[in-house]
């Protein structure tokens, strides 16, 4: 997954302003009790980092794959 995938995911699941918040405030266990932005920011997956978010935030796994967005034509 990429750093864009990760905050799209974030963005469509809380919101671009909340995601930010979140993403610098919740302590993940997971992640060595360090936030998403510490997570990512010392090199884990965003996969890795999206997936203990959504674990924390009881996110449904048919949640986690993001939104369906119509393709271009």
């Amino acid at each position: 997954m990429r750093l864009s995938d990760f905050w799209r995911l974030m963005d469509d699941e809380f919101g671009s302003r909340y995601s930010r918040s979140l993403a610098g405030d919740l302590v993940l266990a997971e992640l060595g009790d360090r936030t998403a932005l510490a997570a990512l920011s010392g090199g884990v997956d965003p996969r890795r980092v999206w997936t203990a978010v959504c674990d924390a935030q009881d996110i449904p796994h048919e949640r986690r794959l993001g939104r369906d967005v119509a393709p271009r034509r």
